[in-house]
């Protein structure tokens, strides 16, 4: 079975007569990724952003068309803040939908921590170290 982002690849190198090389020196990815994206039935973890950046350079496509492409072959499900189409934040979409695919106990995990992250940087920081006197 293909995937969204073998389909975007594949169609892409049919409609412009590419090769994976090409499209790796366009976008300044290595081959073996472009390889790797383009042939893997099921992407296990999202592409980095400068592989995805990369990527759409070298596909000469928008940005949003590929991560979309490279979130959907992963099976997560981008969250879109705005009737745009478009996520003002590619990390806040990508912890959004990555966060949707854990265990409800493992959910409750995460929301403990990113609430203890925001009450500590809302929280006064001490001067650390022997005071001067």
């Amino acid at each position: 079975m293909v995937n969204a982002l073998q389909e975007l690849i594949k169609r892409r190198l049919e409609q412009r007569g590419w090769s994976y090389g090409e499209v790796a020196r366009r976008g300044g990815v290595p081959r073996s990724t472009v390889h790797h994206l383009a042939t893997t039935a099921r992407v296990t973890r999202m592409p980095q952003q400068s592989t995805l950046e990369g990527l759409s350079r070298g596909l000469e496509l928008p940005l949003e068309a590929v991560r979309r492409a490279a979130a959907e072959a992963c099976g997560i499900h981008l969250y879109v803040e705005d009737g745009t189409g478009t996520t003002p934040d590619p990390e806040v979409a990508t912890l959004i939908a990555s966060v949707q695919q854990l265990s409800e106990a493992d959910r409750r995990h995460v929301a403990a921590l990113v609430e203890s992250l925001l009450r500590s940087s809302t929280e006064p920081r001490s001067q650390a170290g022997p005071e001067s006197g």
